[in-house]
């Protein structure tokens, strides 16, 4: 197998490949903008190449900010719909960034950024590995607090309609829903819609 052939094998099978992936299998990162040149690659933002025939997750816009910002974290709406809570179909991934800290700039993709600070910002982080790449996202039990926090970017009527998949879909226990309410300072405001559901 030639250099070139190994580069083009990784695209295939993993999905979204950056330098970084190459650097680590000791193959010269070059090899990916030259391709992208020869038309064998489709470059999908700065440093991020995909092989064509490589399979599409519907979850791709997430992976692309993902593989761009490894700190990244998905957050409210991408969230909901990444575990299947809601109805909607965000235009922009929802991305929570620590109070503070900079603010992306040459995303791959259109980016709703949301401050968060502490425990908030912390706590109820999962991994997921989706295309080859690790996706950072908050858990349903943490993402439908969010949605109670921030009801004023996201619509109340969203987070109610999140509360209710939550519960009947059984993606998590009430008590992980009502632990992350109390670090969300939320416990008040959620309470009387739980208490309707369950």
């Amino acid at each position: 197998m030639t250099k070139t052939d190994k580069v083009l094998h990784i695209a295939r099978q993993q999905g979204v490949v950056r330098p970084r992936d190459l650097k680590e299998k000791n193959l010269p990162p070059r090899y990916l903008s030259r391709l992208a040149e020869n038309g064998h690659l489709d470059r999908e933002g700065r440093g991020l190449y995909r092989h064509p025939e490589a399979p599409l997750s519907e979850h791709h816009s997430l992976v692309l900010v993902a593989a761009r910002y490894s700190s990244a974290i998905m957050c409210l709406l991408s969230a909901l719909q990444f575990h299947e809570l809601t109805t909607q179909m965000p235009r922009r991934v929802w991305v929570a960034r620590e109070k503070g800290d900079w603010t992306p700039q040459a995303s791959p993709t259109s980016l709703e950024v949301v401050r968060m600070s502490g425990a908030s910002f912390t706590e109820g982080v999962v991994q997921h590995e989706v295309e080859g790449i690790s996706v950072k996202v908050f858990s349903p039990a943490k993402t439908v607090a969010d949605c109670f926090k921030f009801r004023g970017k996201v619509g109340l009527s969203v987070a109610m309609e999140a509360l209710r998949d939550y519960v009947r879909s059984s993606a998590g226990p009430i008590d992980a829903l009502w632990h992350y309410a109390g670090i969300c300072r939320v416990q008040t405001v959620i309470r009387p819609y739980m208490e309707a559901l369950v």
